[in-house]
């Protein structure tokens, strides 16, 4: 097993008032020649976005995005006529294809919001763009991995146009997972959004992540009440 240690606290870090975002990977003003992407993983934005504001209309093409609200709610709208609001236990996923604009802002005037917004190269170019958004909240089950997404049609979950896998859980302290790599060859991308766990004699505590490839399975060790999120990922050149 190769692994790459993704600090927390050496993500990129942008502060506009109204949005406070942290970039896993190089994005807008801030970049790192080492944390372009990891595989198919371009973007991981960890954003804050304060009561009654977001993003106004703008284009994609050519990505996979997929936006997890860990707190609060957002309002989205599209292109292609998709109008709605996305909570927290609530997944969406975007094909963005030949080319799709888009708003995102916080469904609250007063309250903040906390979201991963994620992009992954798609597997195939130019696509008929496609909107899906699901709610996972009676799904999840303590001490157990959830699937949210992937690009296998016959698993019960969102589906994207890559082979990735995109699982979440919350577990107890004291407890050791097992989680099986999906598809032959990929790599994961495992994010602590709450908790501290050991992978392989590395620690990992709130939003640190652990990048790692050659692997079958992986075994991670909680070291306190842990949620975490896995992005199971093509290891792209």
């Amino acid at each position: 097993m190769k692994s790459i240690f993704y600090p927390a606290n050496e993500r990129g870090t942008s502060d506009h008032g109204w949005l406070k975002a942290n970039f896993s990977f190089s994005f807008a003003g801030y970049y790192h020649p080492d944390k372009v992407h990891f595989g198919a993983l371009r973007v991981l934005n960890d954003d804050i976005i304060a009561g009654g504001m977001g993003f106004g209309t703008h284009p994609h093409d050519n990505m996979e995005i997929i936006t997890i609200p860990l707190h609060g709610a957002l309002e989205h709208k599209d292109s292609m006529g998709n109008i709605g609001v996305i909570h927290s236990g609530e997944v969406q996923v975007m094909s963005a294809g030949t080319g799709v604009e888009h708003s995102e802002y916080n469904h609250s005037k007063t309250e903040s919001a906390n979201t991963l917004q994620i992009w992954l190269f798609p597997k195939f170019k130019n696509i008929e763009p496609r909107y899906d958004q699901r709610d996972f909240k009676d799904a999840f089950k303590l001490n157990e991995f959830t699937t949210l997404v992937t690009g296998d049609k016959n698993v019960d979950a969102l589906w994207i146009n890559q082979d990735a896998t995109f699982s979440m859980g919350g577990f107890e302290a004291d407890k050791t997972i097992n989680y099986d790599i999906k598809n032959a060859g990929n790599g994961a991308y495992i994010f602590v959004l709450e908790g501290s766990v050991k992978i392989n004699g590395q620690v990992l505590n709130k939003k640190d992540a652990l990048g790692v490839v050659d692997i079958s399975s992986i075994t991670i060790d909680t070291l306190a009440t842990t949620r975490l999120l896995i992005i199971e990922v093509p290891m792209l050149q």
